[in-house]
């Protein structure tokens, strides 16, 4: 894969302004290609931040270590009223801890479900839900997901994510203990989420997500480990009035800033991927839940 530090910033800058905002991806390369470095166009780096879920798997579906099934369930008051998901139990009987793993802005791609996988082989009942499948399900590909969940009412997309975590947290397999995280768009659900469930949540890590409303705060009974990349000036600007708010509110709270990473660090599939710093975060992800879901 080719490293971080090979692409040049001016590129990631484009390629953050591809992945949220409305730019499609013909201007992104069209943009990328205008820019000049050392004489040669930076089209090429540009096609490098294409995800590559192939080689990034690190948890095959059929590792013996954990079962992996794909399940329908009721989403009352959702986009379309049911919803669907990976869910991915470790091995023996149970029941687990439960954890939810939000997906990015452009539904369950193979990458979520890699680490569903690696969250049942840490010992947790996990479920990763496609917020795409009331309009057909993830595409197959980054691009058209994006468009189909910008499509998607706000609205009842986090309705189907909180429905998503009621059906995990009352599973025959969970222990009712029920932490949650995502990574983007994820990370901003996963601090929703921790406003909308309230004591039904115990513990949230939201990945260099969008902070919760300041007047929600008060909601939250969670205990969260909030994890932001240390090059992310739109989503770290969010951090001190979310800071005051938690203090505020007398919310237990950790906050983790990986230095020298930049948004969606986590994600081993594009350049972005800072092997130490998610490995770090993940760890202290799993020791998080560990320590709050033990029931």
């Amino acid at each position: 894969m080719i490293q971080e530090q090979k692409i040049d910033r001016r590129i990631f800058d484009l390629y953050d302004e591809y992945c949220h905002g409305g730019m499609e991806r013909r201007e992104f390369l069209s943009r990328a290609a205008a820019i000049t470095i050392g004489g040669t166009s930076a089209l090429w780096m540009a096609q490098a931040l294409m995800p590559r879920y192939a080689e990034a798997q690190t948890i095959s579906f059929t590792d013996p270590r954990l079962k992996g099934t794909y399940v329908e369930y009721p989403s009352p008051g959702g986009t379309s009223g049911t919803m669907k998901g990976y869910l991915v139990q470790p091995s023996g009987d149970g029941p687990f801890p439960a954890t939810l793993i939000i997906h990015e802005n452009r539904g369950l791609n193979p990458h979520i479900e890699d680490v569903a996988r690696r969250a049942a082989v840490a010992g947790f009942l996990a479920l990763a839900p496609d917020g795409l499948f009331p309009v057909g399900g993830y595409p197959g590909n980054d691009d058209d997901g994006r468009t189909l969940q910008r499509n998607i009412d706000p609205a009842t997309l986090d309705q189907d994510m909180i429905n998503s975590a009621r059906y995990l947290k009352s599973h025959a397999l969970s222990n009712g203990q029920l932490g949650a995280t995502g990574f983007c768009w994820g990370g901003g659900m996963t601090n929703r989420l921790a406003v909308a469930l309230g004591s039904d949540l115990d513990a949230g890590v939201p990945f260099y997500g969008a902070a919760a409303a300041s007047g929600d705060v008060s909601q939250i009974e969670a205990s969260l480990m909030i994890i932001y990349a240390g090059t992310d000036p739109r989503i770290n600007s969010m951090w001190p009035e979310y800071e005051a708010a938690l203090k505020a509110n007398g919310v237990a709270y950790e906050m983790r800033m990986f230095e020298g990473t930049l948004h969606g660090f986590h994600n081993n599939s594009t350049p972005r991927y800072n092997e130490a710093g998610a490995a770090l975060a993940w760890n202290q992800t799993v020791g998080f839940f560990r320590e709050h879901l033990s029931g």
